[in-house]
């Protein structure tokens, strides 16, 4: 009887040393850096990766450096099947734990993209492949996708126009339509109401004032000359005088655009040209910024009806054929020669 409690007592003793020995192993395995780095390490978990796909990711990296370990702890958490795909950061004292609610709650890499006024879609498109953020194709397409626009409230063939240029926190992967809701989204929060009601008073469609707004920031890059080139096109509209503006027939022949117009470009017709065809082009060709569609709504209270570049980043600017003629053999003709 006496051995048989001994015997009990032993197995007792060595079970309870066992369970504490464990216990602390894992709580030195839970408390301390899961892997072998020593500085920070990115990681990309493509969509629909395995588990075993993360961890070869992770020990690869040296982010983990038990496989096996990670594997069974996201077990018993319940987490096999919770990674989220994405771009991922880890910190060289990073614990299992920590690790792991990363890869569950989704905390990928955000990449701060700014779209500079003026970008046209197909420029932001390829800013935003070259970033890795989605590919060009697949934006541009879905730039153009008719039940977007209407969900978005865009009255137009495409998000020319609309994709507002600002500075955007961005993760790779993302859909082209994730990201045009958020540039559109936030044109609309921009385009106030009291805007609306501007053009409105002016007799422009929202539409008519982004298409007059892109052509003024694609004219000038001078905050100050904005209002003035502005009142050049508000009039000739209003005198029904062609706008004559060398950045509508450069979009007009996006594809083939060698960075040279040439006369036999000027006289080509698209609908674009606004050197052969009346009004405003068939649409915005650029996406302007706040200063730019200010100034389509406010133009100066001038009389121009012409303007031409002082090739210093300024115009000149003129109220008749004559006085324009006279700054064109200036600014131009006379300094070629």
């Amino acid at each position: 009887m006496t051995k048989t409690i001994k015997i009990a007592s032993v197995v007792t003793v060595t079970l309870l040393v066992s369970v504490v020995t464990i216990s602390l192993y894992i709580q030195n395995y839970l408390t301390s850096p899961a892997g072998t780095l020593t500085e920070a390490a990115e990681v990309e978990i493509n969509p629909g990766s395995s588990f075993h796909y993360v961890t070869s990711k992770l020990k690869e990296a040296g982010v983990i450096e038990s496989r096996d370990k990670f594997y069974l702890y996201a077990k018993y958490r319940g987490d096999l099947n919770s990674i989220k795909a994405g771009e991922y950061s880890f910190q060289p004292s990073m614990t299992p734990g920590e690790i792991l609610d990363h890869l569950v709650k989704g905390n990928v890499i955000k990449h701060r993209i700014t779209i500079p006024e003026g970008y046209n879609l197909y420029q932001v498109a390829q800013l935003l492949d070259e970033r890795g953020i989605v590919t060009k194709d697949d934006f541009i397409k879905d730039s153009f996708d008719k039940a977007l626009l209407d969900e978005m409230g865009i009255n137009s063939k495409s998000f020319e126009g609309y994709l507002y240029p600002e500075t955007y926190f961005l993760v790779k992967g993302m859909k082209g339509k994730d990201i045009i809701r958020r540039m559109s989204g936030r044109f609309k929060e921009v385009f106030s109401p009291e805007l609306t009601e501007r053009a409105d008073e002016l007799g422009f469609s929202v539409e008519e004032i982004i298409n007059l707004a892109s052509i003024i920031e694609k004219e000038t890059g001078n905050p100050e000359e904005r209002k003035l080139i502005s009142a050049v096109f508000h009039n000739r509209l209003r005198k029904r005088m062609r706008l004559q503006s060398d950045p509508t027939v450069i979009y007009g022949m996006i594809e083939s655009f060698d960075g040279n117009i040439r006369k036999k470009d000027l006289k080509t017709k698209t609908p674009y040209n606004t050197y052969r065809i009346n009004g405003l082009p068939a649409g915005p060709i650029a996406n302007p910024g706040i200063e730019s569609i200010e100034a389509a709504l406010y133009p100066a209270p001038v009389d121009y009806i012409y303007f031409v570049s002082m090739n210093n980043g300024s115009h000149v600017f003129a109220k008749s054929l004559e006085e324009h003629n006279r700054n064109v053999w200036i600014y131009q003709k006379r300094k070629r020669r």
